[in-house]
């Protein structure tokens, strides 16, 4: 297994694989042709040198993704934190220890950058999820909570 930056051409791979569960069907629009909108976000991660979209390739396909941000702050004794989002693996990959890469992959860069924590969110909804970070040492430690705007 390999991690790279994605690029652009990575980008109906990766909504694929954002869309494959029963909540990211709901809201990403995946296919071989992509909105915009997906290419504009996209570029504006790759100009923020504090956020990077990656990928786990194995035999040269996309098996997983996440997005690691890196977030100034001055709790923490004025730390960083990293902020994983978007953490999916292909499903016919699930169970083979690409999550768990992914993971440890982004804690590891995350304490090579001198980060304070790494945190992440998952939904309620996502069982299965929540036992595998917990497994992976994530503590429920606070209530998560969003306002949708749109």
């Amino acid at each position: 297994m390999t991690f790279r930056e994605a690029t652009a051409a990575d980008l109906p791979r990766i909504v694929r694989l954002l869309a494959d569960d029963p909540l990211g069907s709901t809201r990403e629009t995946a296919g071989e042709r992509i909105p915009e909108a997906y290419f504009t976000a996209f570029a504006a991660i790759q100009k923020d040198p504090n956020n990077s979209v990656v990928v786990a390739e194995i035999d040269g396909e996309i098996a997983g993704t996440l997005q690691l941000t890196y977030i100034p702050g001055l709790t923490y004794g004025g730390g960083e934190r990293a902020q994983i989002e978007g953490v999916r693996v292909a499903s016919e990959q699930r169970g083979h220890g690409v999550g768990q890469a992914l993971i440890e992959w982004a804690v590891d860069r995350a304490r090579a950058r001198g980060c304070r924590l790494v945190q992440l969110t998952t939904d309620r909804q996502r069982p299965d999820a929540i036992r595998f970070y917990q497994k992976m040492g994530f503590r429920p430690s606070h209530m998560g909570m969003k306002y949708h705007l749109s």
